[in-house]
């Protein structure tokens, strides 16, 4: 089987990335699920390790997708972040763990102090 989508939509309203598939699979991969896990080296960071962590990621938008190859989407993020690849595969298993992908970056948020929300953390 193929995991390169037969059609991909930007759902702008909604924010989710579209992937349709030549067996019926449709994946919704949120736009802050796919800025907060980019394959970049930017947020993976260089070496071993859990990388960058993204903060302020709640209201990104997907402002561009562009096809590389064969093998790949890049996506342009409206916080101006464009350097990641995601190739079908790795769009494919964001897909089918987005769950799993999900919770951890809340876990992660949580043990670090982090927020989903952009600006200034308001204290009261």
């Amino acid at each position: 089987m193929s995991t390169r989508p037969t059609d991909i939509r930007i759902r702008k309203q909604s924010r989710l990335l579209q992937l349709v598939y030549a067996d019926g699979q449709v994946w919704e991969l949120p736009f802050e699920l796919l800025r907060v896990w980019s394959p970049s080296a930017e947020v993976r960071g260089h070496g071993a390790g859990p990388g960058t962590l993204q903060t302020g990621k709640r209201d990104v938008l997907v402002t561009g997708a562009e096809m590389i190859g064969n093998y790949a989407l890049k996506l342009t993020f409206s916080d101006g972040h464009d350097s990641g690849l995601y190739s079908w595969d790795y769009l494919w298993d964001l897909g089918e763990h987005q769950d799993d992908y999900w919770q951890r970056y809340l876990q992660r948020l949580e043990q670090e102090g982090g927020r989903r929300e952009s600006g200034p953390q308001q204290h009261f």
